[in-house]
Protein backbone atom coordinates (compact mmCIF):
# COMPACT_ATOMS: atom_id res chain seq x y z
CA UNK A 1 0.00 0.00 0.00
CA UNK A 2 2.83 2.36 0.89
CA UNK A 3 4.45 1.74 -2.52
CA UNK A 4 1.16 2.48 -4.27
CA UNK A 5 0.87 5.81 -2.41
CA UNK A 6 4.42 6.78 -3.42
CA UNK A 7 3.77 5.91 -7.08
CA UNK A 8 0.52 7.89 -6.95
CA UNK A 9 2.30 10.90 -5.47
CA UNK A 10 4.96 10.76 -8.19
CA UNK A 11 2.33 10.58 -10.94
CA UNK A 12 0.38 13.51 -9.49
CA UNK A 13 3.61 15.51 -9.20
CA UNK A 14 4.51 14.84 -12.83
CA UNK A 15 1.04 15.69 -14.08
CA UNK A 16 0.94 18.95 -12.16
CA UNK A 17 4.29 20.01 -13.60
CA UNK A 18 3.44 18.94 -17.16
CA UNK A 19 3.87 21.73 -19.63
CA UNK A 20 1.64 22.66 -22.51
CA UNK A 21 3.66 21.90 -25.69
CA UNK A 22 1.94 24.89 -27.30
CA UNK A 23 4.10 27.22 -25.16
CA UNK A 24 7.31 26.21 -26.93
CA UNK A 25 5.46 26.24 -30.25
CA UNK A 26 4.39 29.88 -29.67
CA UNK A 27 8.01 30.96 -29.14
CA UNK A 28 9.13 28.93 -32.16
CA UNK A 29 6.45 30.66 -34.28
CA UNK A 30 7.86 34.01 -33.13
CA UNK A 31 11.33 33.03 -34.37
CA UNK A 32 10.05 31.53 -37.62
CA UNK A 33 8.33 34.84 -38.42
CA UNK A 34 11.35 36.82 -37.16
CA UNK A 35 13.78 34.97 -39.46
CA UNK A 36 11.33 35.32 -42.37
CA UNK A 37 11.14 39.09 -41.67
CA UNK A 38 7.35 38.64 -41.61
CA UNK A 39 5.99 41.43 -39.40
CA UNK A 40 2.36 40.34 -39.90
CA UNK A 41 3.10 36.82 -38.63
CA UNK A 42 5.17 38.28 -35.77
CA UNK A 43 2.26 40.48 -34.69
CA UNK A 44 0.09 37.35 -34.40
CA UNK A 45 2.46 35.96 -31.75
CA UNK A 46 2.02 39.05 -29.54
CA UNK A 47 -0.53 39.76 -26.85
CA UNK A 48 -2.18 43.15 -27.35
CA UNK A 49 -0.34 44.55 -24.31
CA UNK A 50 3.16 43.31 -25.28
CA UNK A 51 6.18 45.00 -23.71
CA UNK A 52 9.68 44.73 -25.24
CA UNK A 53 12.94 45.47 -23.41
CA UNK A 54 16.63 44.88 -24.09
CA UNK A 55 19.49 44.99 -21.62
CA UNK A 56 23.02 45.62 -22.80
CA UNK A 57 26.25 46.07 -20.90
CA UNK A 58 27.49 49.66 -21.04
CA UNK A 59 30.75 50.02 -19.05
CA UNK A 60 29.67 47.30 -16.59
CA UNK A 61 26.28 49.00 -16.10
CA UNK A 62 22.95 47.77 -17.41
CA UNK A 63 21.59 49.89 -20.23
CA UNK A 64 17.87 49.16 -20.54
CA UNK A 65 16.05 50.07 -23.72
CA UNK A 66 12.32 49.92 -24.37
CA UNK A 67 10.88 49.34 -27.81
CA UNK A 68 7.30 49.82 -28.89
CA UNK A 69 5.89 46.76 -30.67
CA UNK A 70 4.94 48.86 -33.72
CA UNK A 71 8.52 50.19 -34.03
CA UNK A 72 9.95 46.67 -33.65
CA UNK A 73 7.63 45.34 -36.35
CA UNK A 74 8.51 48.21 -38.71
CA UNK A 75 12.23 47.60 -38.17
CA UNK A 76 11.81 43.90 -39.03
CA UNK A 77 9.88 44.74 -42.21
CA UNK A 78 12.63 47.22 -43.20
CA UNK A 79 15.52 44.73 -43.05
CA UNK A 80 17.14 44.59 -46.51
CA UNK A 81 16.50 41.38 -48.44
CA UNK A 82 20.23 40.70 -48.82
CA UNK A 83 20.81 40.79 -45.05
CA UNK A 84 20.77 37.33 -43.54
CA UNK A 85 20.39 36.89 -39.81
CA UNK A 86 19.78 34.00 -37.50
CA UNK A 87 19.14 33.81 -33.80
CA UNK A 88 20.27 30.33 -32.78
CA UNK A 89 18.42 29.21 -29.67
CA UNK A 90 20.70 27.10 -27.53
CA UNK A 91 18.03 25.69 -25.19
CA UNK A 92 14.53 26.18 -23.80
CA UNK A 93 13.54 26.32 -20.14
CA UNK A 94 9.80 26.54 -19.66
CA UNK A 95 7.82 27.16 -16.48
CA UNK A 96 4.03 27.27 -16.41
CA UNK A 97 1.34 28.16 -13.92
CA UNK A 98 -2.10 27.81 -15.46
CA UNK A 99 -2.60 30.56 -18.04
CA UNK A 100 0.87 32.07 -17.54
CA UNK A 101 4.20 30.72 -18.76
CA UNK A 102 7.81 31.80 -18.77
CA UNK A 103 10.35 30.74 -21.40
CA UNK A 104 14.11 31.26 -21.03
CA UNK A 105 16.16 30.83 -24.22
CA UNK A 106 19.93 31.46 -24.34
CA UNK A 107 20.96 32.42 -27.88
CA UNK A 108 23.68 33.41 -30.32
CA UNK A 109 22.86 36.03 -32.98
CA UNK A 110 24.51 35.93 -36.41
CA UNK A 111 24.43 38.52 -39.19
CA UNK A 112 25.53 37.31 -42.62
CA UNK A 113 27.12 34.26 -40.96
CA UNK A 114 29.20 36.24 -38.45
CA UNK A 115 28.40 36.24 -34.74
CA UNK A 116 27.11 39.66 -33.69
CA UNK A 117 26.21 39.04 -30.05
CA UNK A 118 24.81 36.52 -27.60
CA UNK A 119 22.57 36.58 -24.57
CA UNK A 120 19.31 35.24 -23.30
CA UNK A 121 15.66 35.89 -24.14
CA UNK A 122 13.08 35.88 -21.38
CA UNK A 123 9.49 35.56 -22.59
CA UNK A 124 6.36 35.80 -20.45
CA UNK A 125 3.32 34.36 -22.17
CA UNK A 126 -0.38 34.42 -21.45
CA UNK A 127 -3.00 32.03 -22.79
CA UNK A 128 -5.70 34.12 -24.49
CA UNK A 129 -8.72 32.52 -26.14
CA UNK A 130 -6.93 29.17 -26.21
CA UNK A 131 -3.66 30.50 -27.72
CA UNK A 132 -0.34 31.33 -26.08
CA UNK A 133 0.71 34.93 -26.77
CA UNK A 134 3.90 36.79 -25.86
CA UNK A 135 3.07 39.38 -23.22
CA UNK A 136 6.58 40.42 -22.30
CA UNK A 137 10.01 39.94 -23.87
CA UNK A 138 13.33 41.05 -22.46
CA UNK A 139 16.70 40.05 -23.86
CA UNK A 140 20.30 40.55 -22.87
CA UNK A 141 22.97 41.39 -25.43
CA UNK A 142 26.66 40.73 -24.99
CA UNK A 143 29.27 41.41 -27.65
CA UNK A 144 31.96 38.78 -28.19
Amino acid sequence: MKTLLIIGAILVSQLSSAQDPEIKKAVQQFFTAFHAKDSAALRKTFAKEIVLHSISDKNSEAKVSVEQASVFLQSIAAIPPDMKFEEKLLSFRIDQDGLMAHVWTPYEFYINGKMSHSGVNSFSLVKEKGNWKILYCVDTRRRP
